[in-house]
Protein backbone atom coordinates (compact mmCIF):
# COMPACT_ATOMS: atom_id res chain seq x y z
CA UNK A 1 0.00 0.00 0.00
CA UNK A 2 1.40 3.29 -1.03
CA UNK A 3 2.04 6.43 1.16
CA UNK A 4 -1.13 8.90 0.15
CA UNK A 5 -0.42 11.08 -2.31
CA UNK A 6 0.47 14.67 -1.62
CA UNK A 7 -2.26 17.10 -0.11
CA UNK A 8 -2.55 20.85 -0.96
CA UNK A 9 -1.58 22.87 2.05
CA UNK A 10 -3.49 24.60 4.50
CA UNK A 11 -4.42 27.49 6.24
CA UNK A 12 -4.27 27.46 9.93
CA UNK A 13 -6.39 30.33 11.68
CA UNK A 14 -7.32 30.95 15.13
CA UNK A 15 -10.57 32.68 15.94
CA UNK A 16 -12.51 34.11 19.39
CA UNK A 17 -15.87 33.52 18.37
CA UNK A 18 -19.13 33.94 21.11
CA UNK A 19 -19.72 30.37 22.36
CA UNK A 20 -23.14 29.54 20.71
CA UNK A 21 -24.99 26.60 19.88
CA UNK A 22 -24.92 27.21 16.20
CA UNK A 23 -21.64 28.89 15.99
CA UNK A 24 -19.52 26.22 14.65
CA UNK A 25 -21.91 25.46 11.70
CA UNK A 26 -22.11 28.66 10.85
CA UNK A 27 -18.15 28.80 10.33
CA UNK A 28 -18.15 25.95 8.30
CA UNK A 29 -20.79 27.06 6.03
CA UNK A 30 -19.31 30.69 5.61
CA UNK A 31 -16.22 28.72 4.57
CA UNK A 32 -17.79 26.22 2.02
CA UNK A 33 -20.01 29.26 0.71
CA UNK A 34 -16.62 31.24 -0.13
CA UNK A 35 -14.80 28.04 -1.68
CA UNK A 36 -12.66 26.51 1.09
CA UNK A 37 -12.73 23.33 2.55
CA UNK A 38 -12.52 22.52 6.06
CA UNK A 39 -10.40 19.97 7.11
CA UNK A 40 -9.32 20.49 10.47
CA UNK A 41 -11.54 22.31 13.67
CA UNK A 42 -10.57 22.32 17.62
CA UNK A 43 -11.80 24.25 20.22
CA UNK A 44 -8.70 25.24 22.06
CA UNK A 45 -10.18 27.03 25.69
CA UNK A 46 -13.25 28.60 26.79
CA UNK A 47 -13.28 31.78 28.82
CA UNK A 48 -15.39 34.77 29.07
CA UNK A 49 -14.14 38.61 28.61
CA UNK A 50 -14.81 41.50 30.59
CA UNK A 51 -18.37 41.99 30.01
CA UNK A 52 -19.14 38.27 31.30
CA UNK A 53 -19.65 37.16 27.05
CA UNK A 54 -18.68 33.76 27.22
CA UNK A 55 -16.02 33.23 24.16
CA UNK A 56 -14.39 29.89 22.88
CA UNK A 57 -11.08 29.97 21.11
CA UNK A 58 -11.24 27.64 17.61
CA UNK A 59 -8.25 26.39 15.55
CA UNK A 60 -9.24 25.82 11.53
CA UNK A 61 -7.22 24.63 8.77
CA UNK A 62 -9.07 25.32 5.55
CA UNK A 63 -7.97 24.24 1.79
CA UNK A 64 -7.88 25.41 -1.05
CA UNK A 65 -8.36 29.40 -0.05
CA UNK A 66 -5.50 31.68 0.80
CA UNK A 67 -4.28 33.55 3.80
CA UNK A 68 -5.78 36.89 3.12
CA UNK A 69 -8.75 35.07 1.62
CA UNK A 70 -9.31 32.94 4.98
CA UNK A 71 -8.45 36.07 7.38
CA UNK A 72 -11.06 38.62 5.29
CA UNK A 73 -14.16 36.15 5.26
CA UNK A 74 -14.04 35.12 8.86
CA UNK A 75 -13.46 38.30 9.93
CA UNK A 76 -16.76 39.43 8.48
CA UNK A 77 -18.59 37.13 10.77
CA UNK A 78 -21.24 38.76 13.14
CA UNK A 79 -19.57 37.06 16.47
CA UNK A 80 -15.94 37.03 15.86
CA UNK A 81 -14.16 38.47 18.49
CA UNK A 82 -10.58 38.12 17.05
CA UNK A 83 -8.98 36.51 14.15
CA UNK A 84 -5.30 35.43 13.72
CA UNK A 85 -3.42 33.59 11.64
CA UNK A 86 -1.18 30.46 13.02
CA UNK A 87 0.86 27.63 12.07
CA UNK A 88 -1.14 24.57 10.37
CA UNK A 89 0.35 21.28 11.89
CA UNK A 90 0.85 19.40 9.15
CA UNK A 91 3.32 22.12 8.78
CA UNK A 92 4.72 22.02 11.99
CA UNK A 93 4.89 18.67 12.73
CA UNK A 94 4.31 17.10 9.43
CA UNK A 95 3.16 13.10 8.73
CA UNK A 96 3.02 10.92 11.74
CA UNK A 97 3.63 6.99 12.75
CA UNK A 98 1.95 5.85 15.11
CA UNK A 99 3.54 3.02 17.03
CA UNK A 100 1.69 0.86 19.32
CA UNK A 101 2.64 -1.76 21.59
CA UNK A 102 4.47 -2.54 25.01
CA UNK A 103 7.63 -3.71 26.97
CA UNK A 104 10.97 -3.19 25.47
CA UNK A 105 9.39 -3.87 21.79
CA UNK A 106 7.90 -0.55 21.38
CA UNK A 107 11.25 1.50 23.41
CA UNK A 108 13.53 0.01 20.61
CA UNK A 109 10.54 0.69 17.58
CA UNK A 110 10.82 3.69 18.77
CA UNK A 111 14.62 4.23 19.01
CA UNK A 112 14.62 3.04 14.95
CA UNK A 113 11.85 5.60 14.13
CA UNK A 114 13.01 8.48 15.57
CA UNK A 115 16.63 8.10 14.32
CA UNK A 116 15.64 7.72 10.75
CA UNK A 117 12.99 10.19 10.71
CA UNK A 118 15.87 12.55 12.41
CA UNK A 119 17.59 11.84 8.60
CA UNK A 120 15.10 12.74 6.77
CA UNK A 121 14.21 15.58 8.44
CA UNK A 122 17.18 17.01 8.13
CA UNK A 123 16.67 16.99 4.43
CA UNK A 124 13.40 19.04 4.79
CA UNK A 125 11.13 16.49 5.63
CA UNK A 126 8.56 16.79 8.90
CA UNK A 127 8.02 13.32 10.32
CA UNK A 128 6.64 13.11 14.20
CA UNK A 129 6.56 10.12 15.91
CA UNK A 130 3.95 8.83 18.50
CA UNK A 131 3.91 6.25 20.80
CA UNK A 132 1.85 4.41 23.20
CA UNK A 133 2.66 1.63 25.63
CA UNK A 134 -1.04 -0.80 25.94
CA UNK A 135 -1.27 -4.44 26.89
CA UNK A 136 -4.60 -6.28 26.63
CA UNK A 137 -6.65 -7.49 23.10
CA UNK A 138 -9.34 -4.85 23.96
CA UNK A 139 -7.28 -1.60 24.48
CA UNK A 140 -4.76 -2.43 21.47
CA UNK A 141 -8.16 -3.06 18.65
CA UNK A 142 -9.26 0.17 20.55
CA UNK A 143 -6.20 1.70 19.35
CA UNK A 144 -5.64 0.28 16.43
CA UNK A 145 -8.97 1.59 15.19
CA UNK A 146 -8.67 5.17 16.62
CA UNK A 147 -5.36 6.03 14.34
CA UNK A 148 -8.04 5.58 11.41
CA UNK A 149 -9.22 8.98 13.14
CA UNK A 150 -6.19 10.67 14.20
CA UNK A 151 -4.85 13.97 11.88
CA UNK A 152 -1.79 13.31 9.74
CA UNK A 153 -1.23 9.74 10.59
CA UNK A 154 0.37 8.05 7.66
CA UNK A 155 1.37 4.74 9.10
CA UNK A 156 0.88 2.37 11.93
CA UNK A 157 3.99 0.39 13.31
CA UNK A 158 2.82 -2.59 15.94
CA UNK A 159 5.43 -3.72 18.46
CA UNK A 160 4.75 -6.58 20.40
CA UNK A 161 4.45 -10.12 21.53
CA UNK A 162 1.55 -11.50 20.90
CA UNK A 163 -1.42 -9.97 18.82
CA UNK A 164 -4.69 -11.72 17.36
CA UNK A 165 -8.68 -11.70 17.76
CA UNK A 166 -10.15 -8.51 17.56
CA UNK A 167 -6.04 -6.56 17.04
CA UNK A 168 -6.62 -8.44 13.57
CA UNK A 169 -9.79 -7.18 12.40
CA UNK A 170 -8.86 -4.18 13.92
CA UNK A 171 -6.13 -3.63 11.69
CA UNK A 172 -7.73 -4.77 8.41
CA UNK A 173 -10.49 -2.20 8.90
CA UNK A 174 -7.25 0.97 9.01
CA UNK A 175 -5.98 -0.73 6.08
CA UNK A 176 -9.28 -0.43 4.31
CA UNK A 177 -8.98 3.39 4.63
CA UNK A 178 -5.39 3.33 3.82
CA UNK A 179 -3.55 3.66 6.54
CA UNK A 180 -0.61 0.61 6.05
CA UNK A 181 0.26 -1.56 8.95
CA UNK A 182 4.02 -2.70 9.82
CA UNK A 183 3.62 -5.42 12.31
CA UNK A 184 7.10 -7.18 14.57
CA UNK A 185 7.30 -11.06 13.85
CA UNK A 186 5.35 -12.10 16.86
CA UNK A 187 2.78 -14.58 17.80
CA UNK A 188 -0.76 -14.07 16.84
CA UNK A 189 -2.51 -13.54 13.52
CA UNK A 190 -1.66 -9.74 12.70
CA UNK A 191 1.34 -10.98 11.46
CA UNK A 192 -1.30 -12.61 8.58
CA UNK A 193 -2.77 -9.38 7.55
CA UNK A 194 0.36 -6.61 8.16
CA UNK A 195 1.37 -4.97 5.12
CA UNK A 196 4.94 -5.73 6.07
CA UNK A 197 6.58 -7.79 8.95
CA UNK A 198 9.86 -6.91 10.59
CA UNK A 199 11.49 -9.37 12.76
CA UNK A 200 14.14 -6.82 14.46
CA UNK A 201 12.07 -3.45 16.53
CA UNK A 202 14.73 -1.30 15.22
CA UNK A 203 14.52 -2.45 11.92
CA UNK A 204 10.60 -1.73 12.01
CA UNK A 205 11.25 1.55 12.75
CA UNK A 206 13.68 2.24 10.39
CA UNK A 207 11.46 0.86 7.53
CA UNK A 208 8.28 2.35 9.05
CA UNK A 209 9.55 6.07 8.55
CA UNK A 210 11.14 5.08 5.29
CA UNK A 211 7.68 4.22 4.15
CA UNK A 212 6.16 7.87 5.10
CA UNK A 213 9.21 9.69 4.19
CA UNK A 214 9.05 11.69 0.73
CA UNK A 215 12.90 11.71 0.47
CA UNK A 216 13.43 8.02 0.44
CA UNK A 217 12.55 5.54 -2.36
CA UNK A 218 10.28 2.94 -0.41
CA UNK A 219 6.96 1.73 -1.03
CA UNK A 220 4.88 -0.18 1.02
CA UNK A 221 2.85 -1.51 -2.09
CA UNK A 222 6.41 -3.26 -2.88
CA UNK A 223 6.39 -4.69 -0.04
CA UNK A 224 2.88 -6.35 1.10
CA UNK A 225 3.19 -9.75 2.19
CA UNK A 226 7.30 -9.48 3.08
CA UNK A 227 9.12 -10.74 6.15
CA UNK A 228 11.96 -9.26 6.86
Amino acid sequence: MASPAHVAPTVAVRLDYADRPRAIQEIVAHVADNGGTLRTLSTVRRWQDDSGRALVEIELEVEGLSEELVTGILGQLPDIAGCRLTQSLDKVFGKRLIVIGGGAQIAQAVLGAVSEADRHNLRGEKISVDTIPLVGEENLAAAVRAVADLDRARALLLAGSIMGGDITRAVQELQAVGIPVISLNMVGTVVDVADLVVTDPVQAGTMAVMGIADTAKFDFARQKGRRY
